[in-house]
């Protein structure tokens, strides 16, 4: 906080004690402008979440003879000016140096490239960068923000790209949510990018854009909210079920939520031996007998539920072994997990709340995993789609097949040694130094 103060030297200590009584942290306090007049006091203190950071604010607000002029978050700071930046990788030291990596030689460069065009992947930064498209329709779980708002988390999967894979990727936030809009900019900007990662781009628009892509295009196109959330679900399944020793074909799934991620987690579980499978949505259990379905749910339920299971989301739970949460908060009464088969596996993934609180069903499942960071088990994407662009890439693939989504989610569960496997250490950490290797090295084949 930036206070404007009177030049009481008693003032500085009324605010220290202001934000302890508060429950505050008093980290540093700096004096930034001082005169007879007034004094301007720069406060750093910690606080817990961003409504008790109001509520210190308003303490120290209101301490005579303190007026708060501004205040800020390290978070917001964090991200003044953006998260990311261009560099050049040559020196430009003097007109020779200039010269060579501008014109006139530049031009050579250019020529050889139109003679020989696959010499773009060599002789520029194609083959190692990517282009994180949003339409911003669907950003976190935060809905339809536009791509503005969109920005910042465009930049942080640019800057996730490049910290655990040394990928060079940028954000493109599009001002469209048409479909062939979308599609026809994405082509139009793909000669300069060695794959397309579509980000945040709401179902089910985002199943045709990516087809259409794909179909198109010469270079892989990867939507990170459908492959790379169901690469790691399935890795981390296959390591909660070597935990309570089920075997995935043997097992009753049931996954809440038939949208993006829904529906390619439910693709990626039946292409990895899965049988029993039970979608639940809007609609209640989805079911291939249900003519009122729309297209993409109708398409889902042909290869779901075969035992025609109709309901809510308590009649599809009852016995199944398995829960995956990808739809919103709040959905899956814990006791509910009582009615499940023994030693059940929860995987409530809807982020920043989960379907259910992940302390609660641990006192009903034996293995639970979720999306937030302050629980054991986080099913984050980040320990996917870097080493799926660093294989894709060095591979030069120009598209994303099943058979590699299944490698790169095996690699990933492998990970875990036996050692170390427990119902509280089913994932490795997005920090792992293996993770990124084995996923690319999975991807090459």
């Amino acid at each position: 906080m930036r206070l404007h103060t009177a030049p009481d030297h008693g003032v500085v200590g009324a605010v220290a004690t202001a934000i302890a009584q508060a429950g505050g942290i008093v980290m540093a306090v700096d004096v930034a402008e001082s005169s007879h007049e007034r004094l301007v006091v720069d406060v750093t203190c910690s606080a817990g979440d961003a409504d008790h950071a109001k509520l210190l604010e308003q303490a120290v607000d209101a301490v005579d003879g303190v007026t708060v002029h501004k205040t800020s978050d390290r978070t917001f700071l964090l991200h003044i000016g953006g998260k990311i930046e261009v560099r050049s990788k040559v020196p430009m030291r003097n007109r020779d140096d200039l010269s060579m990596a501008y014109t006139p030689g530049v031009g050579r460069v250019s020529m050889a490239i139109a003679e020989h065009p696959e010499d773009v992947w060599r002789l520029t930064t194609k083959g190692n960068t990517v282009a994180v498209v949003t339409d911003g329709s669907a950003v976190l779980g935060l809905g339809n923000i536009g791509p503005g708002a969109a920005m910042p988390v465009m930049e942080g999967k640019a800057a996730l790209f490049k910290r655990f894979a040394d990928i060079d990727a940028w954000p493109i936030c599009l001002d469209t949510q048409d479909t062939d809009e979308i599609v026809r900019a994405v082509e139009m900007i793909a000669p300069g990018f060695g794959g397309i990662n579509l980000e945040d781009i709401a179902a089910p628009r985002c199943f045709e854009i990516e087809r259409r892509l794909r179909a198109s295009l010469d270079i892989p196109v990867f939507h990170d909210d459908q492959h790379g959330t169901a690469i790691v679900v399935l890795a981390a399944l296959t390591n909660a079920l070597r935990v309570v020793k089920k075997q995935l074909a043997d097992v009753r799934i049931v996954v809440s939520g038939a949208g993006a991620a829904g529906t390619a987690i439910v693709t990626l579980l039946l292409a990895a031996g899965a049988v029993d499978v039970v979608v639940w949505d809007r609609e209640g259990c989805l079911s291939r007998d249900d003519e009122s379905l729309p297209p993409a749910k109708h398409e889902l339920a042909q290869v779901t539920n075969p035992r025609l299971v109709r309901g809510d989301l308590h009649d599809g739970l009852t016995g199944a072994d398995v829960f995956i949460g990808v739809s919103g908060p709040n959905l899956l009464d814990p006791l509910w997990i009582k009615d499940m088969a023994d030693d059940a596996v929860v995987f409530a993934l809807a982020n920043p709340d989960p379907e259910v609180d992940p302390a609660e069903a641990e006192k009903y499942a034996a293995v639970v995993a979720s999306g937030r960071s302050d629980y054991p088990n986080q099913i984050n994407n980040v320990l996917a789609f870097p080493g799926v662009f660093r294989g894709l890439l060095d591979a030069r693939a120009s598209d994303v097949t099943l058979d590699m989504l299944l490698r790169a989610a095996e690699a990933i569960a492998l990970v875990v040694k036996d050692e170390e496997l427990n119902p509280n250490f089913i994932i490795p950490t997005v920090f792992h130094p293996d993770v990124p290797k084995a996923v690319a090295d999975a991807i090459r084949g």
